[in-house]
Order: C-alpha cells, then sequence, then structure tokens
C-alpha cells in the first residue's frame, strides 16, 4: 500500500491574477486559497444558484441581493477584496470575483477558461453545438431550395429539342 503525500504538493494556495486598474496600469493580484467555512459558503451557494437555473425557471425572488452578492464576492477574494473594489472597474472586479468562483467551485482549468473566454464553463461548447446545429439546419434548406430537381431539364439538348417542336420552328399543320 502507498504512502500519501502532503495535501500540499498537488493543491494550489491561491491564484496570481493580473488586472488592469481604472488607472490604467496592470497589477498582479494575490487570491488566496479560502478558508474551509468560507468554501464551504461559496459552494452552497452557487449550488443554489446551479439548481435554480438547470430547472429551466427563474426563482420567484432573487436568488441573492446586492449585498449578499457582494458577501460571496469578499468570501472569494478574501484580503484582496479591498483593494480590488478600491482599484478595479465593475466589470474587472466582477471577472476576477467570477474566475476565482470558478477556481473555489471547481478546478484551476475551468477557472482559466472563464478568465480567457469571460463565458461560463460548459456555455461556449454548447453554444457552438447549438450554432452547428443551426448550420446543418440551413445548409440542408439551403441545399434543398437550389438544388434542381432531376427532372429538370433546362439547358440540355433535349429541352432545346422539344421547345423547338412546340411551335418555333415548322408547325405540324403545316405540310
Amino acid at each position: 500500500m502507498g504512502t500519501f503525500e502532503a495535501l500540499d504538493d498537488f493543491l494550489s494556495d491561491g491564484l496570481d491574477l493580473p488586472v488592469k486598474g481604472e488607472d490604467g496600469v496592470v497589477r498582479e493580484y494575490h487570491i488566496p486559497d479560502p478558508s474551509a467555512e468560507a468554501g464551504i459558503k461559496i459552494e452552497r451557494i452557487t449550488s443554489l444558484a446551479a439548481r435554480l437555473a438547470a430547472g429551466g425557471t427563474a426563482p420567484d425572488t432573487s436568488v441573492l441581493d446586492d449585498e449578499e452578492e457582494l458577501d460571496l464576492y469578499r468570501l472569494c477574494l478574501g484580503p484582496a477584496y479591498d483593494k480590488l473594489i478600491a482599484e478595479t472597474s465593475w466589470s474587472m472586479f466582477k471577472h476576477v470575483s467570477l474566475t476565482v468562483m470558478f477556481w473555489v467551485t471547481t478546478d484551476e482549468d475551468t477557472a482559466l477558461e472563464y478568465w480567457r473566454t469571460g463565458v461560463a464553463p460548459g456555455k461556449a461548447a454548447r453554444n457552438r453545438a447549438e450554432r452547428r446545429q443551426m448550420s446543418r439546419a440551413s445548409s440542408a434548406k439551403g441545399a434543398a431550395n437550389g438544388t434542381r430537381s432531376p427532372a429538370s431539364t433546362s439547358g440540355t439538348r433535349a429541352a432545346s429539342q422539344r421547345r423547338s417542336r412546340g411551335g418555333h420552328g415548322r408547325s405540324r399543320t403545316q405540310t
């Protein structure tokens, strides 16, 4: 039987994210791994939101009010929260916060995917698949409308001969 290595041998102790501040300067912010208690709260909030989203119906009330949303970001960002909120725009602040939330609730690869795309993980692939499906449907429809039927003889010698018999040449009644 093997021995277990210390957990810190493969777990990350935080994220270092380069973020452009409102002054235009890019600074690196260290977001430490949240406490166990904060991680549990983040998991609970995000799993509730995921269940509501999976149900396909909007809840009667907001899942998080503005104060609770900022509290979620404070839980995710820990001691970096105050500097980030003071030095960045709302869109930068929110992007950093959601990146960290994906890191806490899933893994570093998922957080990196969100960091680079700004698209919630899983949605980009589904959207590409939906676009491919729509493209196939429109291509099939276009092909059906734009392709001549096999019975069409437009532009062939056989069609030209028939037309000439139909009144452009000698009439059948003439002798």
